[in-house]
Formats: structure tokens, C-alpha cells, sequence
């Protein structure tokens, strides 16, 4: 059959750095320390409680902005962690995944030539969302030494053609924490100005060393133009079932769930219910912190005397590495080398800009079993 030609709306994109590196560990029984998803279950309670809606009846299409009593509780635990009041009604949408979330509210605000801001390194998924919605991404590099923001380099990227900036914190994969003095440069930035912000914070629950997550939704100036996203996958160790949320004015949302309904419509019923149950318990994602904290503390603790540099990490539930001390090979080719050779698959972290990055740096997951941690890890220090 002769092919139709299709021409492309993400030309030069490929696959997925996670999807190939968790390829890559299959395909040579690496450790899978890649792609960001625990290797442990959930809690027995969660599971029941889906049974639970599931045997109740609770199988059919959601409302198309989400549960009502879920609803109620994200908007409970945003108000007492955040003290801003997001209307139940009209201000909160679940989503099938905080990453549908993030492309809608990007389709949503971003038209033809439109540019936005990307801070790098930056998760994989903004970019293809920018451009497929014909808009113009922006790179800003975070400052080198530390991963801070350069809010000079960010200041001078700003023209009149400016619809959005992208705000990842706690930020993936570096772990830095976005301050208060970050928000009031923010602030002083876009006041005045059409400038949308996306707050990407799906590992809010997951900081460390007594720091507090900042949340966008703490600025009057920042959250009337901000759609807050956030994820259930990453904070209940539940990633394969796609539940995530947005939050934002009403004015945002109404255009926000205007793309919503096409793309997905609603997320998954019996988990929704089940989460809104879950949520009822502030422990179970106020202990997050605590419990990812000893993992990393594990992991670095067994491979500090290694030849591998240890990166700040305070929050997420990634580690990098700086690999200069043990080898020339740029982080792609390390990276291929860790999960052929010594059985550990690891994600570079030059896929996470625009033109690569010459540092050699790469990225472990240690939301794993501390029996894989530390046997990853000494690997890691033989080498």
C-alpha cells in the first residue's frame, strides 16, 4: 500500500529518554533506578478502598471536573497547606495525570507564535505541548553550580510575545527548591503583564531537611494568572493509574476544562472515590518527606566513597550523579555503558534541554526497595 504523507507536528521529537532507558533495562536485566516510579506497592487500605467503589457500582463516567467529594478535599488540603481557597465547583479539575494536566493547561493558554518560558533542564513533557500548540519555546538554563534560577537570564528572555512561563518545583530532575525570594522576582516580573504561569508541583509532598515546599498558590500576584497541578501517582505511590489535578481562578479554569472534556473528558471513577476517602488521613502524604528522605539518605550514605559526585538533593525522589571522575563518555553513552555493562539503567541528563548539556551528569530513581538501593549502589562504587 503506498503511504500517505503526514506531515508532522512534532518534528525532531522521538521517543521518550524513560521509555528508552526502561527498554534498555529490560532488555539487559539492568536495575531499573530510570524512569520515576517506585518498585513497591501502595498501601493495602488504598487498594481495598477501590475494591470497595468498585464493588459498590461506582464504574461509570466521572463528572466531567471530577468527584465532588474529591474535589472537596483537594481543595481542603490546598486551603490548610497553602492557605488559598480554590472553589470546589468551579476552580478544581482532576486529570487523567498530573502530564495531561500540564498539556491541557498549556493548550489552554497558548495560541499560534505565542512564546514560552522553559526553564532548563526541563521535564520532557512541556516542549512537545508548546509546539503542538504552535507556540515558541524559550529556553533559560537554572544556574549551573546549584540549579537556582537565573533571574536575570529570565528577565531578558521576557518580550512582548511572552504568553507563559513553566515553574517546576520541587523540580525534577535536579531536586532544587524553588524560595521565597524566587516568588517575589517572579512577582516583580510578570506583574502588569498577560503572563500565564503552569506550577508544576508533583513531588510537593516529597521535600527534605526541614525545608517547605513554596507553593504558587501563596502569592496573590501569582495565583490569579497560575494553574497549580499537582499528582495522587506520585504522592501515594500509584503512578499507573493517571491521576493528577488542577487548580486555578475560575476564569482559567473555564478555558482549562473547555479542552479538558475533548482530550479525556473525566479520569477514572473508583480511584477517585477512593482517593477522596485517602485524602481524609493527612498522614499519608504529610509522612512523605520522612519516608523518601531515608531512601535517599540510604542511597548517598553507600556510594559517598564511590568515585561518583553527589548532587544537592532536596526534594523529589531523584539523585544526580556527576560521573567526571570516572569516565570521558558523554551521559548518553554512559548511561548505554551502565545499563549493558554493569546492569543499572540511569537517565542522562543532557535529554532534559533543548541542545543537550556537556556536563556529566546523569540521573538515578531511588523510590525503590533499600535492598535494591543499596545493591545498585555498590555497584556503582566498584566502578
Amino acid at each position: 500500500m503506498r503511504e500517505v504523507n503526514l506531515q508532522s507536528k512534532l518534528p525532531g521529537i522521538g521517543t521518550s529518554i524513560f521509555t528508552v532507558m526502561s527498554k534498555m533495562a529490560v532488555d539487559y536485566n539492568a536495575i531499573n533506578l530510570a524512569q520515576g516510579f517506585p518498585d513497591f506497592n501502595c498501601s493495602d487500605e488504598l487498594i481495598e478502598l477501590v475494591n470497595h467503589y468498585q464493588k459498590k457500582g461506582y464504574n461509570q463516567y466521572a463528572p466531567m471536573g471530577g468527584v465532588q467529594k474529591l474535589r472537596e478535599q483537594i481543595s481542603k488540603k490546598i486551603k490548610k497547606l497553602y492557605g488559598r481557597k480554590y472553589d470546589v465547583e468551579n476552580e478544581i479539575t482532576v486529570t487523567a495525570g498530573a502530564t495531561q494536566a500540564i498539556y491541557t493547561a498549556i493548550t489552554t493558554v497558548v495560541q499560534t507564535g505565542d512564546e514560552v518560558i522553559i526553564i532548563e533542564p526541563a521535564y520532557d513533557s512541556y516542549v512537545p505541548g508548546v509546539k503542538a500548540s504552535g507556540g515558541i519555546p524559550i529556553y533559560v538554563k537554572l544556574n549551573p553550580e546549584d540549579y537556582s534560577y537565573n533571574w536575570e537570564a529570565i528577565r531578558n528572555s521576557i518580550s512582548d510575545k511572552t504568553k507563559l512561563i513553566i515553574i517546576n518545583s520541587p523540580h525534577n530532575p535536579t531536586g532544587s527548591l524553588i524560595t521565597e525570594d524566587d516568588i517575589k522576582q517572579l512577582e516583580a516580573l510578570i506583574k502588569n503583564t498577560n503572563i500565564f504561569t503552569i506550577s508544576d508541583e508533583v513531588y510537593e509532598h516529597i521535600i527534605f531537611d526541614g525545608e517547605k515546599h513554596i507553593s504558587l498558590a501563596e502569592s496573590d500576584e501569582l495565583a490569579k494568572r497560575t494553574f497549580l497541578i499537582s499528582s495522587f501517582g506520585k504522592t501515594f505511590h500509584t503512578t499507573g493509574w493517571k491521576m493528577g489535578y488542577c487548580a486555578a481562578p475560575d476564569n482559567l479554569m473555564k478555558e482549562f476544562r473547555k479542552m479538558h472534556q475533548f482530550i479525556v473528558f473525566s479520569a477514572n471513577t473508583p480511584i477517585q472515590y477512593a482517593y477522596a476517602d485517602y485524602l481524609q488521613d493527612e498522614t499519608h502524604y504529610n509522612s512523605l518527606g520522612d519516608f523518601y528522605g531515608k531512601k535517599r539518605d540510604t542511597f548517598r550514605a553507600r556510594i559517598k566513597n564511590s568515585n561518583f559526585k553527589l548532587m544537592p538533593c532536596s526534594g523529589t525522589y531523584f539523585q544526580l550523579l556527576d560521573y567526571s571522575d570516572v569516565s570521558k563518555l558523554n551521559d548518553m553513552k554512559f548511561s548505554e555503558y551502565l545499563a549493558k555493562e554493569k546492569k543499572i539503567a540511569a537517565i542522562p541528563n543532557s535529554p532534559f534541554y533543548d541542545r543537550g548539556d556537556t556536563n556529566k551528569i546523569i540521573r538515578i530513581c531511588f523510590a525503590k526497595r533499600d535492598e535494591v538501593l543499596l545493591k545498585a549502589a555498590d555497584i556503582l562504587s566498584r566502578i
